[in-house]
């Protein structure tokens, strides 16, 4: 096929794509592969998706791309709401772009408990890099999952890699459970902290503080400077009391100031020194093969709980073990094990 043909190919592709929705797995994976935007949003919304028709499609490009993945720095980026993420994120791309990066960001939205809804409000936040053609940011709804991490954010990571993206950066909601799931897929684990603010107030907890690989105080400019630098002294005299990482990595403490672009570079260089030292004494492999496997457990629980949950008889049987409980015949616990036929 001559150049022209292909590039007229794919242009039908990429039409097929926005327009019908009926583009073929192989079809948009070769787009992917080749850099297409388009293309990568397609396969991350299939991924997402629960119809077995999207599914399947989403399995044949993950099956395509996944040789193609795994050659990104994956950065896990949490902090209370108001501690200014999305603003950092924004500066922050934007410096890795000026460093010959491409960057794509995952951020995961928190969901209405009730309708289900998503704010999704992460490309009016990041304004500069929602705008440059280096970058993909994707908004993903939690969906009630656990901690507000979507479950197929490791997928989206694959994809992002195989498209050609050098830095995946997930967002997440807050400082809650869902840093334990993010710190499982991610290469650095940054924190960030407000001055001024204490512990109670920003709801930071000692296993939150453990698993950083860095701690940014944020927001370090103005009456505020002298605020952060007093913080990032305080925390980093806490951080040195925890135990050692097997690693013998000790996280640093870091002021920024994305508003004055203060401490965004410094940032940068801590995660590629933290990247050497991995690399250097065989942790980082075996961090990526040990999240490889718990994303396999996870998978195996994932499926057999859907599969559980599906089966018509299992729900008739829960229905039963309600009613025994509200008649007091079985303990919640007695019943689950009758559901399960073990009773």
């Amino acid at each position: 096929m001559s150049e022209n043909a292909q590039h007229n190919a794919e242009q039908r592709a990429v039409k097929n794509i926005r327009k019908h929705n009926d583009a073929s797995a192989e079809a948009v994976a070769q787009l992917l592969l080749a850099g297409n935007r388009t293309a990568l949003s397609q396969a991350i919304t299939w991924v997402e998706s629960t119809s077995d028709k999207h599914s399947t499609s989403a399995s044949e490009i993950l099956r395509l791309c996944l040789p193609h993945s795994g050659s990104s720095i994956r950065i896990g980026i949490t902090g209370v709401p108001g501690v200014g993420k999305s603003t950092f994120i924004d500066v922050f791309g934007e410096h890795l772009i000026q460093q010959g990066k491409k960057v794509a960001v995952l951020a995961i939205d928190p969901s209405s408990r009730v309708s289900g809804g998503s704010i999704l409000g992460d490309k009016t936040r990041m304004e500069k890099l929602s705008q440059n053609e280096s970058a993909f940011i994707r908004p993903s709804p939690s969906a009630n999952t656990l901690g507000g991490v979507t479950k197929k954010t490791r997928e989206s990571i694959v994809l992002c890699e195989a498209a050609g993206f050098d830095v995946i950066i997930i967002e997440t909601v807050g400082v809650g459970q869902s840093e334990t799931a993010v710190h499982g897929m991610t290469d650095f684990f940054l924190l960030l902290m407000l001055a001024g603010a204490g512990d109670q107030l920003q709801g930071i907890k000692r296993g939150i503080m453990e698993m950083c690989d860095a701690m940014l105080i944020t927001k370090a400019d103005g009456d505020n400077e002298m605020k952060a630098t007093r913080a990032s002294t305080e925390y980093m005299s806490a951080l040195h009391l925890f135990p050692p990482t097997d690693t013998g990595w000790i996280p640093p403490v870091q002021t920024s100031s994305a508003l004055q672009e203060k401490g965004i570079a410094e940032t940068w260089q801590i995660i590629m020194q933290h990247e050497r030292w991995m690399k250097e004494r065989n942790f980082f492999i075996a961090k990526r093969e040990k999240q490889d496997e718990q994303w396999l457990m996870d998978s195996i629980q994932e499926q057999l709980r859907d599969n559980f949950f599906s089966d018509e008889n299992n729900r008739i049987r829960i229905e039963k073990a309600k009613q025994q409980i509200h008649s007091k015949e079985l303990t919640p616990s007695e019943a689950a094990l009758w559901v399960l036929n073990k009773s």
